[in-house]
């Protein structure tokens, strides 16, 4: 049961790595092809200050 356990743990550790940093032009890409209706309000400020605002 316990390697069951480290195995999930494992899976989502390296899962959570998988997203682009914020900022950055692959990020912005993504942000782009996203429907704005589904950003955060984060997400839209840090999308208009690293992406609209350089």
């Amino acid at each position: 049961m316990k390697t069951i356990y480290a195995m999930m743990i494992g899976a989502v550790i390296m899962l959570s790595g998988c997203s682009a940093e914020v900022g950055s032009p692959e990020w912005c890409a993504d942000m782009d092809a996203k429907a704005k209706g589904e950003w955060t309000a984060n997400e839209a400020s840090d999308y208009a200050k690293n992406c609209i605002l350089k």
